[in-house]
């Protein structure tokens, strides 16, 4: 078990405009309103320099650009699909016996190169605790080939693949999954509440520094979720606070609920908002029926017994937002 000691991180809105550091650059390939590219900023904020990327096939390699331009202030390595946190443990093996404790890499990788095509390797990596911090990009779809349906899309979404009922399977709980390699730090974030996934990721490099770490941050899609560009952030912070993706972190294995992912805990009816509220923004539920409803809801009580079973430890230091 990796020892580490954690204090609680202040940040403000207005600190981190005020902070303009950033691996990404103005100039990017990215879709208008796309909250990857949000969430890239921001952590890139709390990574601070000291990072070499490895990049799978996504719209994060997309991104970047083209050669010989770059939107990318750092050293990245670009990948296929599956070997993302192969190659990263690659590169942690030539640090370490370079001696350089300051540099970390950095796996930045969408849904399907993480919960789907990259399982094998990143479960491999967590299983050796390897020395790298893990960040899933989550838009619920192979955004980058066309918006299929991956093991992260929610019960009901339509897609490409899924166009006439919409995926009726259960989205995969990586994150509990991770937790389950006994990993130091897991987390969930989510661009709807960005001092909560700066402070996470600010944890995962300055407070724990050796082991592995993962970060699954959910973010919205507007060409795959078929919503206005200027809704992405809003929509995000509703798919929180309907319950469906809740945030949490798991220290050294201890569980901590965060905000108003905690208030639900504890008072589901007074904080948890209906599933519609979610659904209505967004052209891949167009036209959902109580039956879709109903499967999210059956998907989002069983993601909270699932935490339910983890959580024994909450600590109000940890959980402001």
């Amino acid at each position: 078990m990796v020892e580490f000691d954690i204090k609680p991180i202040r940040v403000t809105n207005e600190e981190l405009i005020e902070n303009r550091f950033s691996n990404i650059l103005k100039g990017n390939h990215a879709c208008a309103g796309c909250g990857g590219t949000l969430a890239m900023r921001i952590i890139s904020k709390a990574f601070g320099r000291n990072v070499i990327y490895v990049i799978p096939a996504s719209c994060s390699s997309v991104r970047q650009g083209f050669i010989p331009k770059s939107a990318m202030a750092c050293p990245v390595f670009n990948t296929a699909f599956a070997s993302a946190a192969a190659v990263a443990s690659g590169i942690a093996a030539a640090l370490k016996y370079q001696g350089r404790d300051d540099v970390v890499p950095v796996v930045r990788a969408g849904d399907g190169g993480t919960v789907d095509i990259g399982l094998a390797t990143l479960s491999g990596a967590a299983e050796r605790q390897t020395n790298m911090i893990y960040v899933c990009y989550d838009n619920e779809e192979y955004g980058n080939t066309g918006y299929q349906r991956s093991g992260a899309t929610p019960p009901g979404a339509r897609t490409t693949t899924t166009p006439i009922k919409g995926k009726r399977e259960f989205k995969k709980p990586v994150p509990v999954l991770m937790a389950d390699h006994g990993v130091p730090y897991v987390a969930t974030a989510s661009i709807g509440y960005v001092p909560d996934m700066y402070k996470k990721a600010y944890r995962a490099r300055r407070q724990i520094k050796n082991g592995f770490r993962y970060i699954h941050v959910h973010f919205t899609c507007p060409p795959g979720r078929g919503t206005d560009p200027r809704d992405c952030v809003g929509l995000a912070k509703l798919a929180v606070d309907t319950g469906l993706r809740p945030l949490y972190e798991v220290i050294n294995g201890k569980r901590y609920l965060n905000g108003i992912s905690k208030k639900q805990y504890l008072e589901p009816d007074k904080y948890m908002k209906p599933v519609e509220e979610y659904l209505k923004y967004q052209r891949r539920y167009r036209g959902y029926t109580e039956e879709d409803v109903e499967l999210l809801n059956r998907y989002r009580d069983r993601y909270r017994d699932l935490i339910k079973r983890h959580v024994k430890y909450t600590n109000p230091e940890l959980e402001e937002i």
